[in-house]
């Protein structure tokens, strides 16, 4: 983990690179294809979504959920993913669902600068290592 500042121009013009995006994004997406089949089961997801904590967190503090609505919050942000409905997610389904959640995520950073934690191979990180590659080039 590193703590970094980035704003939503940060986002944005990283999105925007589709090369620079659509390479970070297909890494991700070999990590968490564990049985390497060129798709996402909602099993293979799941485990990065609850390392997210998404649900179990509001602003770093823990909510308590039942186990049930938990597995029902999950289910439904994984059907945001499967665009197609047929319980699986490929790469295209998962770039554009990634690419828009990390636009909506600029927009509601608006532009001011935002120091944040990033781990260490997140599509942040990789927007601000970007970033700075493109300054210094």
């Amino acid at each position: 983990m590193s703590v970094e500042v980035l704003d939503s121009n940060t986002i944005v013009n990283f999105v925007g690179d589709e090369e620079a995006f659509t390479v970070s994004v297909h890494e991700l997406f070999v990590n968490l294809d564990s049985d390497h089949d060129g798709q996402l089961s909602y099993s293979e997801m799941l485990k990065e979504l609850q390392s997210l904590r998404v649900f179990e967190t509001h602003f770093g503090i823990d909510e308590s959920m039942s186990p049930s609505e938990l597995a029902s919050e999950y289910e439904s942000l994984f059907t945001k993913f499967d665009h197609d409905s047929n319980g699986k997610v490929d790469l295209e389904e998962f770039k554009a669902e990634t690419r828009q959640m990390m636009l909506a995520m600029a927009s509601g950073m608006g532009f001011l600068p935002v120091q944040m934690v990033l781990e260490e191979d997140s599509l942040l990180k990789k927007a601000v290592e970007w970033e700075t590659a493109m300054l210094a080039a």
